[in-house]
């Protein structure tokens, strides 16, 4: 049905300025992404399932349980008209995946995010919340709450990006995929892991929404980069043994925990063995200390004989593999260790930790890059979104392993604030638009 042009005021839309840039469809669909509907959206996703949906990378923590979100959002992508499944590898875990079929066996396009999110240890550092980390609360243009960046604000984006194409009758070539995994902060084991491997879900194409953003709106230089690569990423595990002795008698001692302190400074400042990728992410490969274990509860009276270090490597970059780096930190020990027979440094990958590989680009002059970019410039005034190697890992990498040009876009603050985590307001909605114009660009989307 065709309808008339210049501005035009659908149920629950907002008049948007015609933009020459815009088609008709195009500027109908924007005007029903507004910032109340994101809003709205955003802080009931952000509160349901909480605190249950905290996921630490902690291997010897449990895990998530994310079914109330999962079974929120189901049913949100059931309304909109998908064909819904769950898959879940664990009870009360279940990955959401909704298709809604395309028309002419066109190229198929895959909208991913996840549905857990870090936890929260001290929700009385959470000032900007009324120390309720669950509860979105808005302060200027920033929304804060946990998962606000990461990721469920991304998540608000491009299920709001869906009702506005499917609200407005936009018809695809292709079949449009929104698959919402678990476990993605613990690197994917039974959420997109499970989801390739297991159960094969695939697309040709692949958007996954989180935080790229960078800057502040307030001062006008802000945006979102378009990362086509992530680094990888590994938990290490150093123990350092030296002799146990009494208290009183600190001279006959060997204590691992002052030899740890004499470590500790060369492996955050070592290097490790690499070849400089074209993408390098703005961290290179690196360590960060999590972790320091020494002493036995009930033993105050000696000093001990075993302290363990654990620590992230990350920013790997393509090529990199764990016994390269377990080589490279073995050697520092060794240098730092040199000549002495009464002290030792174990060194090993962290039980029940994944080795996360570094991924190769996904090609910028190919799907779904190409309809990003377009979408970006047409909305942001001209500009083109930077090309980055993402540090943090996220299910790109997972769907990139299963062979799907993924790329990773959104509107979060790619900074992963602790405590008062936020997201832009501006941004998201931005987001929201680019993601409808991005999903029509690559599925042909026009007029039902």
């Amino acid at each position: 049905m065709k309808r008339a042009s210049g501005p035009v005021m659908n149920k629950g839309a907002t008049v948007l300025t015609r933009n020459p840039a815009l088609s008709e469809l195009e500027t109908r669909v924007l005007g029903r992404i507004t910032e109340e509907r994101w809003l709205k959206l955003a802080g009931e996703l952000i509160r349901t399932g909480q605190p249950r949906s905290g996921n630490p990378l902690d291997p010897d923590l449990p895990g998530a349980e994310e079914e109330a979100i999962a079974m929120l959002v189901a049913g949100k992508l059931e309304a909109l008209g998908m064909e819904v499944t769950t898959y879940e590898a664990v009870p009360h875990r279940p990955n959401v995946v909704g298709v809604l079929k395309g028309r002419n066996g066109g190229p198929s396009l895959m909208i991913n995010d996840h549905l857990d999110t870090y936890p929260v240890a001290e929700p009385e550092k959470w000032d900007k919340t009324g120390f309720d980390p669950f509860t979105a609360t808005r302060h200027g243009d920033l929304l804060y709450a946990r998962g606000t960046s990461d990721t469920r604000g991304n998540l608000a984006a491009c299920l709001l990006a869906a009702q506005a194409l499917i609200d407005e009758g936009v018809g695809f070539d292709g079949d449009l995929i929104y698959c919402f995994c678990v476990d993605e902060e613990r690197n994917g084991t039974h959420g997109s892991i499970y989801l390739t491997q297991e159960i094969g879900i695939s697309a040709d194409y692949s958007i996954t929404a989180e935080p790229t953003a960078w800057g502040e709106v307030g001062n006008g230089n802000w945006g979102m980069n378009l990362s086509i690569a992530n680094s990888g990423h590994c938990l290490i595990e150093v123990a350092v043994e030296g002799a146990k002795s009494h208290i009183w008698r600190p001279d006959i001692s060997v204590n691992p925990v002052v030899e740890a302190a004499r470590l500790i400074p060369e492996l955050q400042s070592m290097t490790f063995a690499h070849e400089p990728s074209a993408f390098m992410g703005h961290t290179p490969p690196c360590t960060t200390i999590v972790r320091i274990r020494g002493g036995l509860e009930g033993e105050m009276q000696f000093s001990p004989d075993l302290c363990v270090i654990t620590m992230a490597v990350v920013g790997l970059v393509p090529g990199m593999t764990i016994d390269g780096i377990i080589g490279d930190i073995s050697a520092v020990a060794g240098r730092v260790f040199a000549g002495r027979n009464d002290i030792s440094a174990r060194v090993r990958q962290l039980p029940g930790s994944l080795f996360v590989e570094a991924t190769e680009p996904s090609p910028p002059d190919q799907e779904p890059c190409i309809s990003l970019q377009k979408a970006y410039s047409r909305l942001m005034d001209g500009k083109m979104p930077e090309l980055n190697r993402k540090n943090a890992f996220n299910d790109t990498i997972r769907l990139r392993e299963a062979g799907i040009n993924a790329v990773t876009f959104g509107p979060g603050e790619d900074g992963w604030a602790v405590d008062n985590e936020y997201i832009s307001i501006t941004k998201a909605v931005a987001a929201a638009r680019i993601y409808a114009l991005t999903i029509m660009s690559v599925l042909n989307g026009t007029d039902a």
